[in-house]
């Protein structure tokens, strides 16, 4: 048996790891774009996101945000019949819209996130 030579792993600083993180969080980037172009492994990569989530990577933590549009007039009636009826009683406020698949689910505050998570799941699967 031959040894080669000593270690051949990267050591990355915690600025170029936070800069990879960045860079994957810009819009039309992908994880594993940006891993493959910087010969980094893509769970690596995963690894540093969930560490800057949590604050662990050094620097301030990355906050999870996810896109979303505001928009000024409603949007029309969707065909899914998983879509409550909107109640004209109820207050705007804290609502949350979200559109999977083709279907817009609607949830407030006070949602069983849960009972969410599997509607979700199911309309993902579509």
């Amino acid at each position: 048996m031959q040894v080669l030579g000593a270690e051949r792993r990267r050591r990355w600083s915690c600025d170029e790891k936070i800069r990879l993180v960045e860079e994957t969080l810009q819009a039309g980037e992908t994880v594993c774009g940006i891993a493959r172009g910087h010969g980094v492994a893509p769970s690596l990569l995963f690894t540093w996101r969930r560490q800057a989530r949590q604050g662990r990577l050094g620097g301030e933590a990355v906050p999870a945000l996810v896109p979303f549009e505001i928009a000024s007039a409603p949007a029309p009636a969707s065909t899914c019949a998983l879509q409550p009826p909107s109640s004209p009683k109820r207050a705007r406020a804290g609502i949350i819209e979200i559109e999977l698949g083709g279907c817009r689910v609607r949830v407030d505050r006070d949602v069983d996130v849960e009972a969410l998570q599997r509607v979700l799941e199911l309309l993902r699967r579509r």
